[in-house]
């Protein structure tokens, strides 16, 4: 019984998700992070609630946060024993089904970790691969994410394995043990190889696809998770991209005709990036994010009204950089003004507090993007009039560059 349940385990990861909260209640869940040279405590509790909102997400129901400065891991369990206990504590007085880390565990601290709380022990990787596997419809974001299941699970077959290890010897415990798992690793290299040839396939019907569009401008959107990408999208192409207020709620490229004053163009909603992006899942969406290497412009995306929205802005720069689309058209956007509330701040320096209004937001950094930056709601349309004639003006500019035929389709023209 045991053997046949971690067969469909390892053959069958898509299945390993949180229970559905539509259908069941939710697991209660217990958060945990710890500060270090990286990260303070306020930087830490940011990445909490952000773990959180993964969480519930995901399923679960947060019900504590535990934190622990160390300077360094515990190489066997991550943090260190005397937090293993308070936290051992809780989960058996409060009925904890799963714990979640804020940073990766390796194979060894996850094992070591799960066979002391005996509960579902998981990491921000291993949550953000549980979503995906939600979140995946088409059978290419399903295979993508398949993928990167199977390279997150390889390294760890040997703990879903103890009861056949050869854990000491004598009588009676010489077996088949080891030859299980190293079955078990074959199949699951096999299986990777498999789906790597099937992207690789669709890749290539991919790239003859976008070859075939034709002369048009391509624009895509790009940003944070849950930043509003896919409201945007709908509103500039009166479309019904599916939009929720959850992270990750788009995981499918999707590209639509969009025409601004008789000028056509391709707009393009991307996956959301998020912070420790899992290397797995960048690897495995390598070939998603072709969408934003072949595109003209990039519309990035930014949810104002969160606390950390420069730090999400350097994120999703960052992986702009890893796959060299930093020197393109960019074009800043500011969304959800709606929910903006002013951000206080106390300056050490002059002795000074106060709190920053958007329009001081516009007179700081926010000018070295050449006066591009815009303030938008697209929920409730608010400067949407603008977000479209800077749109239009930058497809034009970029389209006269690219296609100097094509000057019939701006209607200025007619005039001079």
């Amino acid at each position: 019984m045991v053997y046949l349940m971690v067969k469909r385990l390892i053959l069958e990861p898509t299945q390993l998700k949180m229970i559905d909260p539509k259908k069941s209640n939710y697991e209660n869940t217990v958060l945990v992070g710890v500060v270090n040279d990286s990260q303070d405590e306020e930087k830490l509790s940011e990445f909490l609630e952000e773990l959180e909102f993964l969480s519930v997400t995901a399923g679960g129901n947060v019900v504590k946060k535990f934190k622990q400065k160390i300077n360094s891991p515990n190489p066997r369990t991550f943090i260190g024993k005397g937090k293993i206990d308070e936290i051992l504590k809780y989960v058996k007085v409060n009925d904890v089904s799963v714990v979640v880390f804020d940073d990766e565990l390796s194979p060894t601290q996850q094992a070591n970790i799960e066979r002391i709380l005996k509960c579902k022990i998981l990491d921000r990787t291993a949550l953000i691969l549980d979503i995906f596997a939600q979140r995946a419809k088409t059978s290419y974001a399903k295979t993508q994410v398949e993928l990167a299941q199977y390279e997150y699970l390889l390294p760890r077959l040997k703990g879903l394995w103890t009861h056949l290890e050869r854990q000491r010897g004598g009588i009676g415990m010489r077996g088949p043990g080891e030859t299980e798992i190293e079955t078990d690793r074959r199949i699951v290299r096999d299986k990777i190889s498999l789906l790597k040839r099937k992207i690789s396939t669709i890749d290539k019907q991919m790239k003859v696809q976008r070859g075939n569009r034709g002369s048009l401008v391509r624009v895509a959107l790009v940003g944070y998770t849950n930043v509003g990408k896919s409201t945007i999208m709908n509103m500039l192409s009166k479309s019904n991209v599916f939009a929720e207020d959850k992270l990750f709620a788009t995981l499918d490229t999707t590209v639509r005709k969009v025409v601004i004053n008789t000028l056509p163009f391709l707009l393009t909603d991307t996956v959301g990036f998020i912070r420790k992006l899992p290397t797995q899942l960048i690897e495995s969406f390598k070939s998603t994010l072709e969408e934003v290497k072949d595109a003209d412009i990039l519309l990035h995306i930014v949810d104002i009204s969160h606390p950390s929205f420069e730090d999400h802005i350097e994120s999703v720069n960052n992986i702009l950089n890893e796959i060299n689309c930093h020197n393109k058209y960019n074009l800043m956007i500011f969304n959800k003004i709606d929910k903006y509330q002013a951000i206080d701040f106390n300056d050490s320096y002059s002795g000074k507090n106060g709190h920053y209004s958007l329009q001081q937001w516009r007179n700081t950094w926010m000018n070295k993007t050449n006066g591009k930056a815009l303030f938008i709601s697209a929920k409730n349309k608010v400067n949407f009039d603008s977000l479209r004639k800077e749109i239009y003006e930058l497809v034009k500019n970029v389209d006269m560059s690219h296609y100097p035929k094509n000057d019939y389709l701006y209607p200025e023209y007619f005039s001079k």
